[in-house]
């Protein structure tokens, strides 16, 4: 499965740095809303301060 970024999304996404895009994009998500991309950053915040 590959990640996918709803078109309304995409202009918030890209104000990211790339390292951080490529660890979103690998882990095969769907965004499809502001939520569902702050979520899948606090996950990878808490995987980084265990």
């Amino acid at each position: 499965m590959a990640s996918y970024i709803a078109p309304a999304l995409r202009g918030k996404f890209e104000t990211l740095s790339v390292d951080l895009k490529n660890m979103i994009l690998e882990r095969n998500v769907h965004l499809e809303n502001i939520h569902d991309l702050i979520h899948v950053l606090e996950d990878i915040v808490e995987e980084a301060e265990s």
